[in-house]
């Protein structure tokens, strides 16, 4: 399709003098709602808006525009922190499988000057920032964006003590349980007299100011629910070929309730603040821009890790919430229950040195933690136990990983493309766009095998009841 000849594109705002960076992104949008005026006033007014933005500070259409200019100039005036001439080198697993996007933001990552080591995980894709499956260990330090939008996003495991055979047989009781006990999408949440309640609710970091604390009546709202995007609640079959001491599951084929899902608005909203902060306050090259960090020294940084262990905190919550609902509906005593979380900063040593270790997309895997690695809606899952791999920074990968964007899966995976694949094994699904389809993933096979290293795999989970967002949505 041709652009229309009144629309103002990329190639006329740089004839006017305009530069790439986030002033050129807010022309473009503002000439696009403002297309009634005309290309050729639009173009004379957004000259005269790079000529003199303190002009139109506050002028009703071109305000946000003239300070986004204000704000790109005053940072022109402060000089960059310089990254390292040569990053510290970073370990990679299935580097075969990883596009040059990934390893091109983990280059950059590693010339920070509060880098201190990193590692490549084997579903790794192109993220903002740090890459997604990306492991950063820094000094004194934490990058909003090294945490990712879904802070504290997370795998929960219910094993029950039902037997594969009662699950097949009465199937459509199960499907109305996992309708009626999850909600899923952006911006879903309860009405009033439905939310529920748990003691994050109760947690003082809610006050910590002003911000987070306007944030505690959407996050209710939402707690208890999932989000849009890749996040899920399935039934599936888990089988354990040997005893599992630790957990207490003797060998055989259990039914378990798998849960993916993160901090909602609260998470995404937070990430959003504290990343603008950052930038503002850590002024770093562009192509480093998104990984601005806050000192753990500053008001700043202590105030972003309070919020994000909140909003950590408050993921945990909502997986309680549907992994008891679900227990209570079914009548089923749980025989184990199984956490883990990505998408955030932990306090740990490495090499006898005191680091802060990012896991954006990446599963924590020190020696004997339990983990869960998921698939597909297709393809198996893993119950997994750490073995504090070093180079790895005790981390493993978070699930198979992106093979396509979510757009090009919307464009080149048909509907019916994916039903036949769901038939074929035997998955009931609710909801999903085509942005989900079990193609769009990694082979999850080649990802395990790229990671024999870092994990042992202590039992096999198989989706058959998988449900996600009836329309895609991603996260608010």
């Amino acid at each position: 399709m041709n652009t229309p000849t009144n629309v103002i594109n990329s190639e006329d705002l740089m004839a006017l003098g305009y530069t790439p960076g986030r002033a050129f992104g807010v022309a473009l949008r503002t000439a696009g709602k403002h297309q009634r005026l005309g290309k050729e006033t639009l173009l004379a007014q957004l000259a005269d808006v790079l000529a003199a933005p303190e002009a139109y500070a506050a002028h009703a259409v071109y305000g946000k525009l003239a300070n986004a200019l204000i704000e790109a100039a005053a940072m022109a005036d402060i000089a960059p922190i310089p990254l390292r001439e040569a990053g510290t080198g970073y370990a990679v697993y299935g580097e075969s499988h990883i596009e040059p996007g990934a390893r091109a933001q983990m280059d950059v990552a590693m010339q920070l000057p509060v880098a201190v080591a990193g590692a490549l995980m084997p579903d790794a894709h192109q993220g903002y920032g740090l890459p997604i499956g990306g492991v950063l260990a820094v000094d004194n330090a934490v990058i909003p964006y090294g945490v990712g939008v879904d802070i504290g996003c997370r795998m929960a495991l219910s094993i029950y003590d039902i037997p594969e055979t009662f699950f097949v047989e009465h199937h459509a009781r199960f499907k109305r349980e996992l309708i009626a006990q999850t909600r899923f999408g952006a911006g879903h949440g309860f009405k009033p007299h439905e939310r529920a309640d748990h003691q994050v609710l109760t947690d003082e970091a809610f006050g910590m100011n002003p911000f987070v604390a306007n944030l505690k009546d959407k996050a209710w709202a939402q707690l208890g629910t999932s989000g849009g995007g890749n996040h899920f609640v399935e039934f599936g079959i888990i089988e354990f070929p040997a005893a599992d001491e630790p957990l207490g599951i003797p060998a055989g084929k259990y039914l378990a309730l798998l849960s993916h899902s993160g901090s909602r608005g609260l998470g995404a909203t937070i990430a959003g603040h504290y990343t603008k902060l950052a930038k503002e306050l850590c002024h770093l090259p562009s192509e480093a821009r998104n990984l601005a960090y806050l000192g753990l020294d500053t008001h700043a940084g202590q105030e972003y890790w309070q919020a994000m262990t909140l909003a950590g905190s408050y993921a945990s919550a909502s997986h309680d919430i549907i992994h008891r609902k679900m227990a209570a509906a079914l009548g089923a005593e749980v025989l184990a229950r199984v956490e883990n979380h990505h998408n955030f900063a932990w306090k740990e040593t490495w090499n006898g040195q005191e680091v802060v270790v990012h896991r954006k997309g990446a599963t924590p895997a020190g020696k004997g933690v339990l983990g869960i690695i998921p698939g597909s809606m297709t393809a198996p899952g893993f119950l997994v136990r750490g073995k504090g791999e070093a180079a790895s920074i005790s981390s493993a990968s978070h699930g198979a990983g992106r093979q396509m964007s979510r757009t090009q899966a919307i464009k080149t995976i048909s509907r019916d493309a994916m039903k036949a694949t769901l038939k074929q094994h035997g998955v009931t699904l609710i909801g999903a766009g085509l942005d989900e389809a079990p193609m769009a993933y990694k082979d999850i096979h080649t990802v395990m095998a790229a990671q024999t290293a870092l994990v042992e795999v202590v039992a096999t989970f198989t989706p058959r009841l998988v449900r996600m967002a009836d329309d895609g949505s991603r996260e608010d």
